[in-house]
């Protein structure tokens, strides 16, 4: 038998429909819910991304903005449309989002939006707050990564948890969640020696490179939970992760955990998105 699949989709949902139960009961008390996208360029794949976004706002209730400007906007140009939406009081959650056209500095655009509308969670004040437990909106993506595993039902005080990728969006946060919640955690990373030393105690792994078959399954030990953050094409053009996913989940077996790609970490962090925004909104209710 094979590891169960952890369902992002699912989880999502039932997590969706509770936000949109709280962005009702917010707009009834005279404050909606309001997430600002800006999209500068016009990238094919963050195109999608945006438009999911906003798209996912609108089933929930919220007000969304979206903001399309052409890739020569200046960066003081955008600078200055992030200090008005700071001072909109029907935005709650600001998203420029990444790449930016490369004459943009991306840490003066991320230093600009205000803490409490920093629903990516990427700021220094952000990862401040992180780190030292201090209560803050967390990345979506490691912030859904946390829910996935909540799901499985295995707690992870005392368990080995390895995080493949030290990125500042997902790999450090990752980290730093999974040791707020007692887990005993080792980064590995492109200079690690001997991966798969590492990956065979691990009762959790999170692999976040964005290289296919970075875990394969020699690499992992019987019942463990594996979460997928990696986005890839296989040879054949189709969407698949950093794991190589049948070998992986029969090697598992039946006692373990794995998420599938697509349908496992993607909709939980437009999912997460939208939590950081109603808590963003919430907090000033």
């Amino acid at each position: 038998m094979t590891a169960q699949l952890i369902d992002g989709v699912a989880l999502s949902k039932t997590i969706r429909t509770e936000v949109a139960e709280r962005a009702a009961a917010l707009t009834a008390a005279g404050r909606r819910p309001g997430l600002a996208v800006i999209l500068v360029g016009d990238d094919p794949a963050s195109a999608v991304y945006v438009r999911n976004k906003v798209k996912a706002c609108d089933e929930c209730g919220f007000h969304s903005v979206l903001e399309r400007y052409d890739a020569t906007l200046a960066e003081a140009t955008l600078l200055q449309r992030i200090a008005a939406l700071n001072a909109d009081p029907a935005i709650h959650g600001i998203l420029v989002q990444m790449p930016v056209p490369r004459h943009i500095d991306p840490h003066k655009v991320i230093e600009a939006i205000a803490t409490a509308k920093d629903v990516d969670g990427f700021s220094v004040h952000s990862a401040g707050a992180l780190m030292t437990g201090l209560p803050g909106l967390r990345p979506a993506t490691p912030f859904g990564c946390m829910k996935l595993i909540e799901s499985t039902g295995i707690g992870l005080k005392g368990r080995h948890a390895v995080v493949i990728g030290r990125s500042n969006t997902v790999g450090k946060p990752m980290a730093l969640l999974l040791l707020q919640a007692h887990a005993t955690v080792t980064v590995c990373h492109s200079g690690t020696p001997d991966l798969g030393a590492h990956t065979r105690l691990a009762d959790v792994v999170v692999v976040a490179v964005g290289r296919r078959n970075t875990l394969t399954a020699d690499m992992v030990k019987p019942g463990a939970v594996i979460i997928d953050v990696g986005t890839n094409r296989n040879d054949e053009g189709k969407l698949c992760g950093d794991v190589d996913f049948a070998a992986v989940r029969a090697a598992l077996g039946p006692g373990g955990h794995i998420t599938p790609v697509p349908g496992g970490v993607g909709p939980m962090t437009i999912t997460m998105l939208l939590v950081n925004t109603l808590q963003a909104a919430e907090a000033l209710a």
